[in-house]
This record gives C-alpha cells, structure tokens and sequence, in this order.
C-alpha cells in the first residue's frame, strides 16, 4: 500500500460526513490507498451507522476519548502504507492533492513532514508561517513584537514562489509522513491530549535533521474549528486544553530555569485574565463568550491543583498520564 489516510474522529459525524465523500469519489491508476478512521468512542450511535455507510473504509473505535496523539498512533499501528496521511474530519481532499503530497514526498526524501496550502470556508489560506515557541517569543505580544523586527528575513523565507517553502511546523490537519520518518521520531507524543502535538512532532522532525515543508501546489479545504468547538462546554474543554498542551510543551522542549520562567508568565498571565472575565460574566451573563472564560477558569483551577498534587503537567486526559501514576 502507497497510503494510509488516518482520521482521528470525536462526534465530528458532520464534518467527517463530507470528508469520507471527497475520498470516496477518488480513483487513482499511478497509487493505491486505504482510509482508516479511528473513533474516539463517540458512544453516540453514529459509528455503526458511518461503519455501514462507507463500508470499503477500516473503522477502529478507542477505548475513549483519548486523544489526539493516541488516536494517529493507533491509527498508525495498524496501517499497511509505506506512507501516513494524518487528515483532520473537518477537511475534504482531492485526487490532485493527495498525488502531489506523495510525489513530492518521494522527490525529496529529506522532507520528514509534509503538508500542503489548506482553505476555509470564507476562501481565506491558512496563515502557515509558523515559527517553533522560544524564550523570546513564546507569548502574543512578545510573538508579535519578534514579526515585526525580523520582517525582512521572514519575508525572505516565506514570501517566494517557489513550490515548497519551510516553516518550523505545520498544522496536525494535515501532514503526510513517510513510515520511515514516522518510526524514526517515534510517532506521535502522547503527553498530549489535544493541541500543540503537531508542534511537538515537526519539533521532533527537526531535532532529527529532517525537514517539515509545505507544498504550494496543492490547497485542501479544511473548515476552521468544525471538528472540535461544537458548543460552550465544548470550547471552554478545548480552549483549556491549549493553555494545558502549552504546559506541556514548555516541560518537554525547555532546560529547567526556562521552564520555571515560561511557566509562572503563563499562570500568572491566564489566571489573571480569567478572573477579571469570569467578573464581568457576572453581570454579562448573556454573553456566551464569557461564560466560556469562567468555565475555563474553573478547568485551570483543577488542573493547576492536579499538576501540584502529581508533580505533572500532563493532562490528566493524556494516554501518557496513566504511565506517571503507575
């Protein structure tokens, strides 16, 4: 088999609907592929009914909700491809640009990720000029601040038209990987429950001289937020765990003082921006934007608890949670 597209879904039915469509009219003479869908235990009823539906597709369903990482690594457990497509449900793919991912993948072995221009809903591309978090850009504003003094370098590195460019990383939405970079790296890092995992792995790709590229000749269409922030409790989860998957992040890819450093901004900063919005939500409780804010300081709360409790700042979601307590 040439390609394994894996799909990690969570009640995404809609979303996934429409994918598994664009995949299911694709017909290639030049290479063979399979789809694997791995559901999350949606436990809603839709996954017998998807199973039946899209029949000639490997539907695996997880012990739980176990995340991201944990479902593209178990996805991947069970692939015969020489080749990995990790697809978001809230996409739709093409003949063309699934061609291009994997010419351009054998064309240019050095390449350990690859992924492609991605477009919304509104036609708008996907800003993919992603730089890795460091000390002295890891926050909005410092972030900002280090655009705007290294404009002229980054223009230079992004700004060409050349058909490949080279960011740090490239969204989880899509990326397409060889079975030999893969279990180079390890697959995916299952400290992660969801967010910042892409980040890890394309971190993970560079640490091993590899490169994470996007090719400018092929676009997929990829509906911003579609398969994830479904309702207020959702999104406050979800918005939670960006902030958790940054804690992660900094404990894995930083020395000790940094750590130290990055973490107490990032607490001190969050909390305090919580507490005010969870204030005001009080009296603008008609706001649902801010009832997400006091949700998700109520998750922090908990979480910042646990992690002094554990001495772990994994989410207690993590499949890699588990492993600390046993």
């Amino acid at each position: 088999m040439d390609i394994s597209i894996i799909i990690v879904n969570y009640r995404g039915w809609k979303a996934l609907d429409e994918c598994l469509e664009s995949i299911d009219v694709i017909i290639s003479e030049t290479f063979s592929f399979e789809v694997i869908i791995v559901d999350n235990f949606s436990n809603d009823g839709q996954f017998p009914v998807f199973k039946q539906k899209y029949s000639k597709f490997t539907f695996i369903e997880n012990t739980g909700n176990n995340g991201f990482s944990n479902g593209c690594n178990f996805g991947a457990s069970i692939a015969t491809g020489n080749h990995f497509l990790f697809l978001n449900p809230d996409t739709k793919l093409t003949l063309e640009a699934l061609e291009t991912l994997l010419e351009t993948a054998i064309s240019n072995p050095e390449i350990g990720i690859l992924s492609c221009l991605q477009i919304n809903e509104n036609n708008i591309f996907y800003k993919q000029k992603n730089l890795f978090p460091a000390l002295g850009h890891f926050f909005g504003i410092s972030r900002s601040l280090f655009r705007k003094l290294n404009k002229a370098k980054l223009e230079e590195r992004f700004n060409n038209t050349d058909d490949l460019f080279y960011p740090d990383w490239v969204t989880g939405a899509v990326i397409f990987i060889s079975r030999e970079w893969f279990n180079k790296i390890k697959g995916w890092n299952e400290d992660y429950w969801l967010y910042f995992e892409d980040v890890d792995l394309c971190k993970k790709i560079s640490d091993t001289k590899g490169k994470v590229a996007v090719t400018r000749k092929a676009t997929i269409f990829h509906q911003h937020g579609g398969a994830s922030r479904l309702n207020v409790k959702t999104k406050a989860l979800t918005k939670t765990e960006v902030i958790i998957s940054k804690h992660v992040y900094i404990s894995n890819q930083f020395s000790t003082g940094i750590q130290l450093y990055l973490h107490s901004v990032l607490i001190l900063g969050v909390l305090s921006e919580k507490l005010i919005l969870s204030f005001l939500s009080l009296f603008l409780f008609f706001i649902p934007k801010l009832k997400v804010n006091r949700l998700m300081l109520k998750n922090l709360s908990i979480y910042y608890l646990n992690a002094i409790q554990q001495q772990t700042w994994i989410s207690p979601r993590a499949m890699n949670y588990l492993k600390t307590k046993s």
